[in-house]
């Protein structure tokens, strides 16, 4: 079975709906339900993005992310306003797990974007025969 590699679709726009958590096609259809589980295609357009392979990288991406900013915070707030440790530590941590949640999702949207945008994992690879067959 051969298979034709097609050009990379646009980048800026599927990321952005990634951020968005809308899907890369069409950016109107969810690309997400039950929080982090990815439709099997598309409500509105049908594209299907059971391809999707995002795995362990949005966790890793969205700890990295979170990590620097709370690293951050906490020189600025120690820095400027030295309250209690008990304190600090409460609202940094609070800070931390709404961003995680929050950033998370969107994070994958991102990354399945990106995989759809590249045509990785299957999506967008044409069979050349069974294209073949359909103009014939």
């Amino acid at each position: 079975m051969q298979t034709q590699h097609l050009e990379d679709r646009p980048m800026k726009q599927a990321l952005m709906r990634g951020l968005k958590l809308r899907c890369p096609n069409c950016g109107e259809g969810h690309l997400l339900h039950s929080y982090l589980k990815t439709h099997d295609s598309c409500s509105e357009c049908g594209e299907e993005l059971h391809h999707a392979r995002a795995d362990d990288g949005p966790a890793y991406v969205t700890i990295m992310i979170v990590g620097h900013l709370v690293g951050l915070a906490l020189h600025i707030v120690w820095s400027h306003l030295r309250p209690s440790p008990m304190m600090m530590a409460l609202t940094i941590s609070a800070v931390a797990v709404v961003g995680a949640l929050l950033l998370l999702p969107r994070v994958k949207g991102f990354i399945i974007n990106y995989q759809w945008a590249k045509r990785m994992f299957g999506f967008g690879h044409v069979d050349v025969k069974a294209e073949a067959s359909e103009t014939a």
